[in-house]
């Protein structure tokens, strides 16, 4: 008896041991290849069952301990020595070692804002590119420079996660990170000869106000009626993410070239022929499907029955499409014919062959698979782009514009697919709510800047602004909020806050002046201290909002950081506006930052206006006069006031000896 008593009593405790793991979990900024802020206390955060104790050692000799609280979050913090490396950390737990290795200690910053931030090295092609994409992406093995790009997400609550991963510098990684950001990171990497990480988190498209948080914009009075409604849905919007969490589910991996090839949703049989698609509803085409389904992110699939007539059958024919944001997998008949399965490729017309033995006579069957991550999705080009036509002869052609049969087949919420059962239309009968978006106030701070809280960085470059043209007034209020919400959010007093001025580009018009509006509005930062702005009135493309020149944007950004930061002297600012006076009919502009003396580029000095009294704008003959520029119109015999580069259109003109631009300005009355 007594030995069996031994026995159970044995068999408990291992039960109980069995029972309760450590259930140790690191979030993804923490790991392999990861870099850290250098002399900083610095955080190293995670997940545990509750009551864990968690020992934390890294190599250059620096080790903490704590436990999991009931909630199973547990955090220590380390500091951190010079630049240096690389480390490792070891966290361990009763049950559990995780060992992080190749970690370096250097230079953190964030980078963030919408697509000119966003537009990767790589870039967007065929109309978005990137000047010397090619050279760099090859001469990019660099190891000391570690980058973490912040998967998109939304959420109407902050998160405490992000999805991402730390990878090295190389031709592969580089390739799919921001360009600006790189260029900004490199220019630090030469001149500092420290180790540089760089975490990007941006959304092309999106306005300031979906990068602040709830607290600030309710503290500044803005988007109330937005705040409000947010927190109305919230339980619909839980109950909703519910269903969907009974659904299958497909992460996404965090990049790469395949990070959305080849992927399937249980919809290996929709481009047959003989699918049964009598309940599909009907789409009319060329058109974004937001317009008709609302906002959606995910995989929807469009289905087409096409008569080819005696005269096209058994010759071979293209299929053009026209655009498709983002990506597709197009069959001809239930055989795959093309897809363009890479991110950035939304402006690329699809034209896929058709071989002859595939183009039968009567009825085919076209099924294109659309798979859209972000923004607006579809097959969108412009009416009569869509046909089948004979390669020999494109005059014989079918249109394909009109209606299409189309089912969504899985919706992508963050770094996650949910599946729908497409034999119940799951998407036309589900019961939504009215879902927030990229756009939605708070929605991106709560996902892509939250969960980065915790990792200690140096400061934050920011290129934004385009989608806020227009709301120039509000901007210049909400803007200052985001840094300052920043910075206390971060708890890092002032950390450095630098911003590129948004380029000029046609918006209404080219002679409209809503962007001059926007980019004085975004001066009002420097009312904040630690703030720095990026001119680019000469690096633009005013048909393009995505001009190819981020070398240049980001190496301005880098020699803010590199003056103001890191002691270096370094040229930063063109001209700006003194003062002025007014002699008879000519004005006299004076500015600072020209001691080099004032430059004129191009043909002459261009987009100086003058008005008198009545305020009324007109183009004023301009000249560089003992460093000073003069103003004049033979229309104006009493001049007030005097603006410089306030269209949308606007070219810089004026340089200082640096070869830096002058900002845009307009004097007072």
């Amino acid at each position: 008896m007594k030995i069996k008593s031994v026995f159970f009593l044995a068999l408990l405790i291992l039960m109980g041991c069995q029972q309760d793991p450590a259930n140790l979990k690191l979030p993804p900024l923490i790991s392999d290849n990861m870099l850290l802020q250098q002399k900083a206390e610095i955080m190293i955060w995670g997940k545990a069952s509750p009551g864990q104790k968690i020992s934390v050692s890294a190599s250059w000799k620096s080790s903490s301990q704590t436990k999991s609280g009931e909630n199973g979050k547990w955090s220590v913090m380390l500091s951190t020595p010079d630049a240096g490396g690389p480390y490792t950390i070891k966290i361990s737990a009763k049950d559990t070692s995780i060992t992080i290795n190749n970690v370096l200690i250097g230079e953190v910053w964030f980078c963030s804002g919408q697509s000119n931030m966003e537009m990767p090295l790589a870039g967007w092609p065929p109309v978005d590119t990137i000047m010397h994409s090619a050279k760099t992406i090859e001469s990019a093995s660099i190891p000391e420079i570690r980058l973490f790009n912040v998967q998109k997400n939304i959420s109407g609550v902050p998160l405490e996660e992000c999805t991402g991963r730390w990878e090295v510098s190389s031709p592969t990684s580089v390739k799919t990170f921001s360009a600006t950001a790189y260029f900004f990171g490199k220019k630090l990497y030469d001149k500092l000869h420290e180790p540089i990480g760089l975490i990007e988190s941006a959304w092309g498209g999106t306005p300031a106000e979906s990068w602040i948080s709830s607290g600030s914009l309710e503290h500044a009075g803005e988007f109330l009626t937005d705040l409000n409604s947010i927190k109305e849905s919230a339980p619909l919007l839980d109950e909703y993410q519910t269903w969907l969490n009974s659904h299958k589910q497909l992460d996404v991996k965090p990049a790469g070239d395949d990070q959305w090839k080849n992927l399937v949703f249980n919809d290996e049989n929709i481009p047959s022929p003989g699918l049964n698609d009598k309940e599909w509803p009907l789409m009319t085409l060329p058109r974004l499907f937001e317009s008709v389904i609302g906002e959606f992110d995910g995989a929807i699939w469009f289905r087409k029955t096409v008569e080819i007539p005696q005269n096209m059958a058994g010759k071979e024919l293209i299929l053009s499409l026209g655009p498709i944001d983002d990506m597709d997998r197009t069959y001809f008949n239930g055989e795959l014919v093309g897809s363009n399965e890479v991110g950035g490729l939304w402006q690329v017309e699809r034209n896929y062959i058709i071989p002859p033995a595939m183009a039968k006579v009567g009825p085919n069957i076209i099924s294109v698979r659309v798979l859209d991550t972000q923004g607006g999705g579809g097959i969108y080009g412009l009416p009569g782009k869509m046909k089948l036509s004979l390669k020999s002869n494109s005059s014989v052609s079918v249109p394909l514009e009109g209606d299409w049969k189309y089912q969504p087949v899985a919706e992508l919420i963050g770094n996650k697919f949910f599946i729908y059962d497409i034999s119940k239309n799951e998407f036309i009968n589900r019961k939504r709510p009215k879902s927030l978006g990229p756009n939605t106030p708070t929605a991106l701070f709560n996902a892509m800047v939250n969960p980065v809280l915790p990792f200690r960085i140096k400061g934050a470059i920011w290129y934004q602004g385009e989608s806020n043209v227009g709301s120039a007034e509000q901007y210049g209020k909400i803007f200052p909020v985001m840094i300052q919400n920043w910075r206390e959010a971060w708890g890092i007093k002032d950390f450095p806050f630098y911003f590129v001025q948004i380029a000029p580009y046609v918006y209404s018009n080219v002679d409209s002046t809503e962007s001059a509006f926007l980019r004085e509005a975004q001066e009002k930062a420097f009312q904040l201290p630690n703030t720095g702005m990026d001119v680019t009135l000469d690096i633009a493309t005013v048909m393009n909002i995505h001009p190819p020149f981020k070398e240049e944007v980001g190496e301005r950004l880098a020699n803010l950081a590199l003056a103001k930061d890191y002691g270096i002297k370094i040229p930063i600012s063109g001209p700006v506006f003194k003062s002025m006076s007014v002699d008879g009919n000519i004005v006299k502009i004076q500015f600072d930052n020209s001691e080099g003396g004032l430059v004129l580029k191009n043909t002459g000095l261009s987009e100086f206006e003058i008005a008198g009294k009545n305020g009324k704008y007109v183009k004023a003959q301009a000249m560089i006069v003992n460093n000073e520029v003069t103003v004049s119109s033979p229309v104006i015999r009493d001049p007030v006031s005097v603006r410089y580069c306030w269209r949308n259109g606007a070219i810089a003109s004026l340089f200082n000896g640096e070869g830096l631009p002058a900002s845009q300005f307009r004097t007072k009355e």
